[in-house]
């Protein structure tokens, strides 16, 4: 059985999209850590945009659904937070270009 890296976490996290803004979270910098513990439970601190978005309940059970598909996984916990606040700036360079966001 393989256990994946944070870096796979973190691109299978690129397929879950933010409905809302048509853009993955990975990019949008809503993910904040990726942890993988020695039972292959993968713990992910992240954001979203503003504290009620609504479609935070798409966007984790995306998260807990993509990361339960990874072969090796054997659970996921989200730590949803809002410090630090999120913000345009921490996107990748690749989504501030295409949302038009200046350094």
């Amino acid at each position: 059985m393989s256990v994946p890296t944070r870096e796979e976490v973190r691109e299978a996290l690129k397929d879950v999209f933010d409905p809302e803004l048509g853009y993955n979270i990975v990019d949008l910098g809503l993910v904040y850590e990726i942890e993988i513990d020695d039972a292959v439970v993968v713990a992910v601190t992240m954001t979203l945009t503003t504290p009620g978005c609504p479609a935070s309940d798409m966007i984790q059970s995306g998260v807990r659904q993509r990361l339960e598909d990874l072969e090796g996984v054997n659970g996921v916990n989200i730590d949803l937070v809002w410090e630090p606040p999120w913000s345009p700036q921490a996107m990748s360079p690749a989504a501030k270009e295409y949302f038009g966001v200046e350094d």
